[in-house]
């Protein structure tokens, strides 16, 4: 084949369907012999290797797998000749999260270890006390609960999932739900918004933005950039602290005569003003209600966060974990005041899981539809090296994780340090909540996932699928041909699922029966998915040819509306750009 078979493998015709070789090598004939496709009954296939190599291709394309991945490259056996091919990266790179029967070993393994590395973070002068949980999907994996609440108090005993901390930087996590639920409620018209058409007259110096002018109307200032660390607005008003108890009116009047340090949505610059300005300007001028009266109402209340909040009042402070600094020495309990939005809330290990739930599309308490979830935790913008994140979004740090999005938030106030992380491809989230300095020389919080991701992993991998039947089978079993090349039959399988089995001349030696035969699982009416039991190659090879696998992985067959007889004509697979794969009356017979 040569050159000229990998060229002709990249031919395709206007509708997008590979174009057919022409054959550069006579061979020997196969007769196919078929009822209802065309007005003939009876055409001759010639089938070279280049043919064979085309008609691989088409096979693969249109039935598509769903198999397991592994990290490491595997040797295959080539099953249609006996040899072993060429190392391959197994496919799909991300297995499907699925329910789990529990208990599973190797997860209990993984958290053994998550364990051990938080029970040896604890030093009980900078760092005696620290509660953690993981959570994936709907349901706790596991709690740890480490050190002493109070280590000056020689009768303290451990903290739990319901001692209190200060969760410092986690607290931007809330305007950020505020502003997706508003926006949701239509009461902020888009989340790119420029700030100015809820304050009027803002102005602040952009002197990176447009050159020629000293002040402008920043609308290049939006809300979601407010809550990404992508406006440009300076860490803190100036000639102000973090304790500073002014106005927001005061606040917007010291930002006319200040400097933007980034001209907006071009660099990731931490921002407490940002955060702190949004919310009160969403609850003063668009909710009309005090900032943690409307978080307290709207979100807490609803998640059922009992143990989260605002004010740290004497009766609170019994159950907190006590707060110090890296010499061991007990550490104020500021009051934050005007940026209370950006660091002073005070929560729980139980209460975060259940707002990680919620973020996860799990929680039986609603907060924000679906799509808001899927944009909220949507990376937006890769930051400069110099950042200390990978990439930046609202409200999130993201970076990459053994091939996963990680998304967190850290928060570290006098006394306390917190994370909020969760993966979301795999449905898993891991909180880590301390009384005292996090550790410089390691990140526990990714060392954890180091031991976590691959035992869940291999838990979904190993998991047995659950496939939905439809309600009525009939409709679909039969035989069907796309353009008279390749050739399908669906069965009811023992479950009542469907099973597709692909068949034709020479198929067997060209294709693994496990490529072969797929399931459909019903989706909704007359739509099913492409699911494979076991592994694929992500490229699979034939000769000097490849093809992307992977790219197949989960398709959707959208079957047609059914004729007089009851019966579906046939389906189209759209995510591959394929149609009219038609019904045939009966099974075709090949003769060489």
């Amino acid at each position: 084949m040569g050159k000229a078979g990998s060229k002709v493998l990249r031919q395709t015709s206007v509708d997008g369907v590979p174009a057919q070789p022409t054959p550069a090598v006579a061979a020997p004939t196969a007769t196919v012999k078929f009822e209802g496709l065309t007005k003939t009954t009876r055409m001759k296939v010639k089938w070279t290797q280049l043919g064979l190599v085309f008609f691989l291709i088409l096979s693969l394309v249109m039935t598509g797998c769903f198999f397991w991945q592994y990290q490491l490259p595997k040797v295959l056996p080539d099953e249609g000749t006996g040899r072993n091919a060429k190392s391959e990266m197994m496919c799909p790179r991300f297995p499907e999260p699925v329910q789990l029967e529990h208990p599973i070993p190797s997860l209990k393994e993984a958290l053994e270890k998550v364990d051990v590395l938080l029970r040896q973070s604890i030093n009980p002068i900078s760092l005696p006390a620290l509660s953690a949980i993981v959570i994936l999907n709907d349901t706790v994996l596991w709690t740890g609960n480490f050190g002493k609440r109070n280590a000056s108090d020689p009768l303290s005993g451990p903290p739990n999932e319901y001692t209190i901390y200060r969760i410092a930087s986690l607290s931007k996590i809330f305007p950020t739900l505020m502003l997706y639920r508003l926006w949701e409620d239509g009461k902020i018209g888009s989340l790119d918004d420029p700030l100015e058409k809820y304050v009027d007259n803002f102005t602040i110096k952009n002197p990176l933005g447009k050159t020629g002018e000293v002040q402008i109307r920043s609308s290049s200032v939006t809300l979601r950039r407010m809550a990404s660390q992508l406006s440009g607005l300076p860490r803190r008003l100036r000639a102000t602290n973090l304790l500073w108890k002014g106005k927001t009116q005061s606040a917007i009047n010291l930002l006319q005569d200040d400097v933007l340090v980034a001209d907006p949505g071009t660099k990731c610059h931490y921002s407490n003003l940002a955060f702190s300005l949004l919310a009160h300007v969403m609850a003063e001028r668009v909710a009309g209600i005090d900032y943690q009266r409307w978080i307290t109402d709207n979100i807490l209340d609803r998640l059922g966060m009992e143990d989260t909040g605002f004010d740290i009042t004497p009766g609170l402070q019994t159950q907190m974990a006590v707060g110090v600094y890296s010499n061991g020495k007990p550490a104020p309990l500021y009051d934050l005041g005007w940026y209370r939005p950006s660091g002073q809330m005070f929560s729980t290990a139980a209460d975060l899981a259940k707002l990680s739930m919620m973020l996860l599309g799990a929680y039986h308490r609603k907060l924000l539809e679906p799509d808001s979830l899927k944009i909220m935790l949507t990376p937006l913008f890769r930051c400069d090296k110099d950042y200390f994140a990978n990439r930046t979004g609202t409200p999130w740090e993201v970076n990459e994780l053994m091939g996963y999005e990680m998304v967190r938030k850290d928060g570290d106030l006098d006394g306390y340090s917190a994370t909020f992380s969760l993966v979301p491809r795999l449905k898993l989230g891991l909180v880590v909540l301390m009384a005292g300095s996090r550790l410089q020389n390691q990140d526990v919080v990714s060392k954890a996932y180091t031991s976590i991701i691959p035992a869940i992993e291999k838990a979904f991998r190993e998991a047995k699928r659950v496939l939905f039947p439809p309600p009525n089978p009939e409709p679909y079993v039969g035989f069907f041909t796309y353009s008279n090349i390749t050739f399908y039959e669906i069965k009811v399988g023992a479950d009542g699922v469907l099973i597709m089995q692909q068949f034709g001349p020479q198929i067997e030696e060209l294709i693994p029966e496990k490529y072969r035969t797929i399931k459909l699982n019903y989706l909704v009416d007359r739509v099913f998915r492409v699911v494979f039991e076991k592994e694929y190659p992500c490229v699979l090879r034939v000769g000097s040819a490849s093809v992307s696998l992977e790219a197949q992985d989960g398709q959707l067959f959208n079957f047609y509306t059914f004729d007089k007889r009851g019966l579906s004509p046939g389906f189209d697979a759209p995510g591959l750009n394929t149609y009219n794969v038609v019904r045939i009356a009966h099974r075709p017979s090949f003769s060489s």
